[in-house]
């Protein structure tokens, strides 16, 4: 068994598993805000009250979970990863510092109130806990994104030897904190991170309010749910287009290799094709069953379609192989399930304002079950990320035609860990994590079947009342029935 496969599959399994709730709690707080908004300048108006109650109770449910899968990573670093972080302890552990002192506390301290505070604190205050709640889970993703986006692209820093017991260790120090902080990819890391969380949290939302609709069910409730979160979709999703562009280009600047990987490009040519989809075969260095569109990916790198993009035919010598398939596949993958979000929210804006979207219910249906690709894509978002910056956990940068500062993912392996010492924790880690998961789903469908709590003074809910009526129906044929059967008993 190979130690360095087994930690790496470790530490993929418990972040892409933690990964499931960052985004969607981020992305609720957004509706969140939007609901205590609409709360507050219309206090008469009851629904959004019983709506903001709802999706608070599903948040906290989230929030909780990420939390706890969050915890174990930390330790990851310490057990599997000690030398990698020796060498970037100075950068990473002054970013998780950031993020646990200003972000952290920031969040759980109002969501106390945001959970809680609905009869003991006012409109006003309870609005502010939510946006304190929002900015705290946004702050957070800020360190968490710095301190990825500094080992793709690190800037700010300088390498520095050290001798202990007699052995030489290399430590990357900060130099320039703003610098760090502002690395090349920063910016644009935390837009396209942003983006994927309101999109995820906005089709998490959708998802639910639509089968409200289909079943019929808290129908006001729902259609101001599915409204508000199709705005944040849509809006999200344009815009998440526009924010790939930047981050590829960005790429292709700082990391060649891994766009190389993304395109499956093995060769250096003008006149670069985009693929839309494919099968890299490493073997015969090409993309079988490839659909391109010819000059497509020079026009969209440097605006030429004569332009010459690097391959890997040319980049392998310096930055060594990255694994072509799952980068590629993980890339396309992401790029199809945001073409289908921008095709399917702008439709959905287009039958809404033309009155008839809840008539749809083809539509609602693949409102439903969108939510499940929408998690697909901010994982592979990740595994496009990761994956294609290998063998390297951080990136180096090209000086004067050498490469410096890097880390190499083999590197950063620690020294005494064992392949059965691994295995063993990934073992308990997926039924741990097994059971976690199952108590999510059934404490998230208990609160979904449950639906929320009726708000006095709101307006009638027309299925609810149906329900209510069949109900009163099906007690009423039951006591006739008694009735009768007590007539002829007496007889």
């Amino acid at each position: 068994m190979d130690v360095l496969l087994l930690s790496r599959l470790q530490f993929a399994f418990t972040i892409m598993f933690h990964y499931l709730f960052p985004p969607l709690t981020i992305g609720i707080s957004i509706v969140l805000v939007h609901l205590g908004f609409m709360r507050l300048i219309r206090p008469k108006d009851r629904i959004y009250e019983q709506a903001a109650k709802f999706w608070t109770k599903i948040f906290g449910l989230n929030f909780a979970l990420g939390v706890v899968t969050g915890i174990v990573m930390e330790f990851e670093f310490g057990t599997n990863w000690a030398a990698y972080s020796r060498y970037v302890g100075d950068v990473f552990g002054s970013a998780l510092a950031a993020e646990g002192i200003f972000a952290f506390f920031l969040e759980s301290g109002f969501l106390a109130v945001l959970l809680f505070g609905w009869e003991r604190v006012g409109v006003k205050t309870h609005f502010f806990a939510t946006v304190m709640v929002a900015i705290g889970g946004i702050f957070s993703s800020v360190w968490i994104v710095i301190a990825n986006s500094w080992q793709q692209t690190p800037t700010g820093f300088e390498i520095r030897e050290y001798e202990i017991h007699g052995q030489t260790f290399t430590r990357a120090e900060i130099t320039d904190f703003w610098g760090m902080v502002f690395n090349p990819s920063t910016v644009d890391s935390l837009v396209h991170v942003w983006l994927g969380a309101f999109i995820l949290g906005a089709f998490f939302v959708m998802s639910i309010s639509a089968w409200y609709l289909l079943k019929n069910r808290h129908v006001e409730f729902a259609k101001r749910s599915f409204t508000g979160a199709l705005i944040l979709a849509t809006v999200s999703s344009l815009l998440q287009l526009v924010s790939g562009h930047s981050q590829a280009t960005l790429v292709a600047e700082h990391q060649p290799a891994k766009l190389a990987a993304m395109e499956g490009l093995y060769e250096t040519q003008a006149r670069a094709p985009l693929s839309l989809f494919g099968w890299p075969d490493g073997e015969e260095r090409r993309t079988k069953f490839a659909v391109e569109v010819p000059g497509m990916l020079s026009v969209l790198l440097h605006g030429d379609p004569e332009a010459e993009v690097r391959g890997l035919d040319e980049l392998e010598a310096d930055y060594g192989k990255p694994p072509v398939w799952m980068t590629f596949q993980a890339y396309h993958l992401m790029v199809g399930i945001g073409m289908l979000f921008i095709a399917s929210t702008v439709l959905a804006s287009y039958y809404r304002m033309r009155g008839t979207l809840y008539e749809k219910r083809w539509l609602l249906w693949f409102f439903v079950f969108a939510v499940f690709p929408a998690f697909v894509a901010n994982e592979a978002g990740w595994v496009t990320a990761e994956v294609g910056r290998q063998p390297w956990v951080v990136y180096p940068t090209m000086v004067d035609g050498a490469l410096q500062g890097g880390l190499r993912t083999s590197d950063g392996l620690s020294e005494v860990v064992t392949a059965e010492q691994v295995l063993g924790s990934i073992v308990m880690f997926a039924l741990i994590y097994a059971l976690l998961f199952v108590l999510w789903i059934v404490i998230l469908n208990g609160k979904i079947q449950h639906g929320p709590e009726p708000i006095a003074g709101a307006p009638p809910d027309p299925g609810d009342h149906l329900l209510e009526a069949a109900s009163a129906r099906v007690d009423h044929a039951g006591s006739l029935t008694e009735a009768k059967v007590g007539d002829e008993a007496d007889r």
